[in-house]
């Protein structure tokens, strides 16, 4: 299953021609936004 993550997230990363940079930002925020909303909703 590890394998076939990493190769979605480089199809993603290709098709959009993001940088590993630009991934790792798009991620953080990805969770910022989640967590946030998990903290919403249990308050």
């Amino acid at each position: 299953m590890l394998e076939w993550h990493k190769e979605i997230v480089k199809q993603f990363q290709k098709s959009f021609g993001i940088s590993n940079y630009g991934l790792l930002w798009i991620f953080f925020m990805e969770g910022f936004i989640i967590g946030g909303l998990i903290i919403y909703f249990i308050k």
